[in-house]
């Protein structure tokens, strides 16, 4: 369907759910409110067709601001911030990264198939760890995961009371690295590739040389517990730099600008959960990874349950159709 017709069928109705977000917002009685939330949900269902048909901006953005008013409203005694990162992270950020899956597939491919790829590699030719790595920066990564060293980790001769700068190190560290690999895509998507191969590349020779000369249970036990948000957080921020990458590259009926603004407004929101997921993993790594205390058998136990529930969270949670928002 052509925009002027679409606009011509459907305008009354948009004027007519104005005029009732107007007297709303003046805390006046509304005509036709019993239709309110039918009227709603009719209004966004337009504007997913205005988007999908690639009608113009304008059209688009009066739409998304009729939607916005209205979420307002129809929230409006639930609309606190507390309730609606709740609501995001029990069923909102999971279906997010559901319905964006292709461009997550993709990442997960590159970063975890180069990461393997790498690992063996180094692991079966020692000597091609110094690709990557000068002999300085191998022998600090050894020291780190000594099985004799006091603590494990980065920063290892750090005390325990330190735990919480390095908890505070290690989320400007994960964040500055996932917004490098979102923030690449906007050169055509060849940026969110480099840093996917890359850290891809750099984690798999790491574990394929510690593993080659005797520290993999060291390292292994130390990685596995965070790994599960970290790794998770890097794929998922490749997958929405790609999008971007994508927008421009093939924009369709719409213009390079136009298709980038609409793919950074839905990706932007996967980059939320992505800095959730790295606030976890900082977390875990600071106060639990490197702790001596704990067997390796635990933390591979430990390890294993939170890969699982990483598995499960995405798979499973926000598929009832009242999940929060």
């Amino acid at each position: 369907m052509k925009q002027v017709l679409f606009e011509g069928q459907h305008q009354a109705r948009w004027n007519a759910f104005a005029e009732t977000l107007a007297r709303l917002e003046k805390g006046k009685a509304a005509r036709r409110l019993d239709d309110f939330a039918a009227d709603y949900r009719q209004l966004c269902q337009h504007l997913a067709l205005a988007q999908e048909r690639g009608y113009s901006s304008h059209l688009v953005e009066y739409l998304q601001g009729l939607a916005m008013r209205g979420h307002q409203q129809f929230y409006r005694h639930r609309s606190h911030l507390g309730s609606r990162l709740l609501g995001f992270i029990l069923g909102g950020f999971p279906r997010l990264v559901r319905s964006q899956w292709r461009s997550i597939l993709v990442a997960s491919l590159l970063f975890y198939g180069s990461l393997l790829l790498m690992g063996l590699l180094v692991h079966t030719w020692p000597d091609l760890v110094y690709s990557l790595m000068d002999p300085e920066q191998v022998s600090s990564m050894e020291s780190m995961y000594d099985p004799d060293a006091r603590r494990i980790g980065p920063m290892s001769e750090r005390d325990s009371g330190d735990d919480w700068m390095m908890f505070g190190h290690y989320i400007m560290n994960n964040i500055g690295i996932a917004f490098r690999t979102y923030a690449g895509g906007l050169l055509f998507g060849v940026g969110s590739l480099f840093f996917l191969l890359f850290n891809g590349l750099y984690i798999g020779a790491v574990a394929g040389h510690l593993t080659q000369i005797g520290f993999g249970q060291t390292f292994w036990s130390f990685v596995i517990g965070h790994g599960a948000f970290e790794l998770t957080a890097i794929a998922f921020a490749g997958g929405a730099g790609l999008q971007l990458g994508w927008a421009l590259l093939a924009p369709g009926r719409l213009s390079r600008g136009e298709a980038l603004r609409l793919a950074a407004a839905r990706s932007i929101r996967l980059v939320a959960g992505v800095i959730l997921l790295l606030v976890i993993a900082a977390f875990v790594e600071a106060y639990w990874s490197s702790m001596p205390q704990v067997t390796p058998q635990v933390k591979y136990a430990v390890g294993a349950a939170l890969w699982l529930l990483v598995g499960l969270y995405f798979g499973l949670a926000g598929r009832r159709s009242h999940a929060a928002d």
